[in-house]
């Protein structure tokens, strides 16, 4: 299999994206790790992109980091999480030495895996597949009522929280 310019995109795009999924865990603190998040959902909604998948791109971009991340970094600032939380450390050789073994098995495993995925001759989506209208079709023939309950669920649970924010408030 020819090496196109959309696989070397997709590459550079999952190699962004797991960098900032360490740095999610690696940062001690919390407003970096959530940024980091946020970038990697970002990265994610990008591939999805890269994978001809428009409608799971948008939602990607649109619930995880226009509202979840929000809501993160919302109650991270209201529980004021800031620096002062951070202690000061010294680099640890066994940190180094497990961090050099874990890069060393990264490539070792990248080395044995893209050779098998470049010669695989991966099935194309019928045209229109994940579009917007497809979806919806579906949802609304298909699964009208789950949809419809999930929608419901959703509305109890906004109502329960302004009843619940109302109660603390009296």
């Amino acid at each position: 299999m020819k090496i196109t310019p959309d696989m070397i995109v997709f590459a550079m795009l999952a190699g962004m994206a797991a960098l900032s999924a360490v740095g999610v865990v690696a940062f001690r603190n919390a407003v970096r790790s959530a940024l980091c998040l946020v970038f990697t959902f970002f990265l994610l909604g990008f591939l999805y992109f890269a994978l001809n998948m428009e409608m799971l791109g948008i939602t990607q971009i649109v619930v995880y980091t226009g509202a979840i991340m929000v809501l993160f970094l919302f109650v991270i600032m209201l529980l004021n999480l800031g620096a002062s939380h951070v202690l000061e450390e010294k680099s640890d050789p066994k940190k180094v030495i497990g961090i050099g073994f874990g890069v060393s098995l990264a490539v070792l495993l990248a080395s044995q895996i893209v050779p098998v995925l470049i010669k695989v001759n991966a099935p194309t989506a019928p045209e229109g597949f994940g579009s917007p209208q497809v979806i919806g079709n579906v949802l609304f023939t298909d699964y009208v009522f789950p949809f419809e309950a999930v929608s419901i669920l959703l509305l109890l649970g906004i109502v329960g929280s302004v009843l619940l924010a109302k109660r603390r408030l009296s």
